[in-house]
């Protein structure tokens, strides 16, 4: 018989909080872990790259996930790239987030040429997730709720 074929929907616990990945993880559901400065903040993580590669270690081999996803830092895009580069080169399972910004959308250009991973982040409209499509980067990640919270053309918000 013919191999059954599967969904290639991936999941990923969103937080920097390691308890919580103690109590979560252990489902077998998710294929990696999210986060970023704000989660990193309320967790009380250190936003360093020091300690993102302590957090990669973690997420990728004491818990055995195929990816962690962390989101650069910076307001500027030479900023976005440095550190960008720094997490990228932690290891290749690695995804940098980088915000769908003017700054961001450079930076992610830049760090896609250079062969890092990149998730474009921060989506909150349609326009944006096609200029991450342009990009060719490997992810997007839509704030669905936001854009279900644009206005349509009639003037109309959310779905019909």
């Amino acid at each position: 018989p013919p191999a059954v074929v599967r969904g290639t929907t991936r999941l990923f616990l969103d937080t920097a909080d390691e308890a919580a990945w103690d109590e979560h993880l252990c489902m077998g559901i998710y294929h990696g872990v999210t986060t970023n400065p704000v989660l990193l903040e309320q967790a009380k993580v250190e936003c360093t790259i020091p300690r993102m590669q302590e957090l990669a270690h973690s997420a990728l081999n004491r818990h055995g996930l195929d990816e962690f996803m962390i989101q650069s830092w910076g307001a500027t895009t030479d900023s976005l790239v440095k550190v960008g580069e720094q997490l990228a080169s932690i290891d290749d399972r690695v995804v940098v987030k980088v915000p769908l910004t003017r700054e961001g959308i450079a930076a992610g250009s830049i760090l896609s040429k250079d062969g890092a991973r990149i998730c474009m982040t921060a989506c909150y409209s349609q326009q944006q997730a096609f200029v991450a499509a342009g990009l060719g980067v490997e992810y997007v990640a839509p704030y669905l709720g936001r854009i279900g919270d644009q206005p349509k053309n009639d003037g109309s918000f959310g779905r019909r």
